[in-house]
């Protein structure tokens, strides 16, 4: 009797592990996978928040249904490409965080409010790394009087990745990393310091060709640019 449950002993062990190695496998990975990835053929209310930020900025065209499918897929790709981001198609954690999209619940704000300083901090560095301090939180003041408005997105990503709404987001100089007095000016604005005095545009007069952006009301000049509403 003895003998035959030492025999029996290690054929247990050895399913013991290979079971512990299959349900870590599945609890750590494809859940993970399943959680933190919108992709063809996805659907719910995490595709639907892509396909609405899609196209608001216009990648999309589609009708906003929560079903990841072939238009919403070349939709994402196209943000991707014109973005500096992995070109797949898949809306994964480095995507879905430049479009504002947040899966965890328990960390959504600060991941949140990180994200919109470094996003903010990085335009502010793309559009008017030359200007003055001032001309540079007046440059973030800017999207955040947007935000407000009811003309524009919602939210800081929304604003800034608009279709057509800034040429830092136009030739990729989105995606160079902030200094730290961008990153220190995107923060007064976030705080609440507007030099731009409640300003939704503004432009360099010495290069614009656009008429419409002259007739705008003034509000400041600061450097090479010049306020407006």
């Amino acid at each position: 009797m003895i003998l035959k449950i030492k025999r029996n002993v290690k054929p247990i062990v050895v399913l013991s592990i290979l079971f512990s190695i299959f349900i870590s496998y599945n609890v750590f990975f494809r859940n993970n996978e399943v959680l933190a990835l919108s992709k063809y053929g996805s659907r719910g209310s995490e595709v639907t928040q892509i396909q609405t930020k899609l196209k608001r900025w216009g990648y999309y065209f589609g009708n906003v249904d929560g079903i990841y499918g072939s238009q919403t897929l070349e939709a994402v790709k196209y943000f991707q490409r014109k973005n500096g981001l992995k070109v797949d198609g898949i809306a994964g954690k480095q995507t879905l965080q430049a479009m504002g999209i947040f899966s965890s619940s328990t960390s959504s704000s600060s991941s949140s409010n990180s994200s919109n300083l470094n996003l903010l901090a990085r335009l502010v560095y793309g559009e008017a790394r030359g200007e003055s301090y001032t001309g540079q939180v007046a440059v973030a003041a800017v999207v955040l009087n947007r935000v407000k408005s009811s003309s524009f997105p919602n939210t800081i990503s929304g604003v800034i990745y608009q279709s057509g709404a800034f040429d830092a987001v136009s030739d990729g100089q989105i995606n160079l990393a902030p200094n730290s007095t961008a990153i220190k000016a995107a923060q007064d604005a976030l705080n609440g310091w507007d030099p731009s005095y409640g300003a939704i545009y503004y432009f360099n007069p010495a290069t614009a060709t656009n008429k419409w952006i002259w007739s705008r009301p003034m509000t400041v000049t600061i450097g090479n640019h010049r306020f407006c509403k």
